[in-house]
């Protein structure tokens, strides 16, 4: 039986967390390539949302979303994690999001 977005998104960020709290145990625990701020950009525009809306709707400080995009920071681990899931299932992350 196949996992639904939301238990591949729940398990994606266990994983995530514990890598960044230094636990690899948690199996496979994967490491992602950093989002180019113009990847981060164009996660932003395909869902035609402003750096406003996107900060609002994913719960990220709209600043940290606007150095993102400059590329005067990168996005480490949760954060990165959340992206790519932002990036290839967007639906999962907002369906996850409006559950709480």
């Amino acid at each position: 039986m196949s996992q639904s977005a939301f238990e591949r998104l729940k398990a994606a960020m266990e994983d995530a967390i514990a890598y960044a709290e230094g636990d690899g145990s948690r199996g496979s625990v994967a490491h992602p390539t950093p989002l180019t701020p113009d990847e981060i950009k164009d996660v932003r525009r395909q869902l035609r949302l402003t750096q406003k809306e996107f900060a609002v709707v994913f719960r990220v400080g709209l600043g940290t979303v606007r150095h993102w995009e400059r590329g005067d920071r990168t996005p480490e681990g949760p954060a990165q994690t959340l992206l790519r899931v932002i990036q290839r299932e967007p639906e999962a992350v907002l369906r996850a999001l409006a559950a709480e």
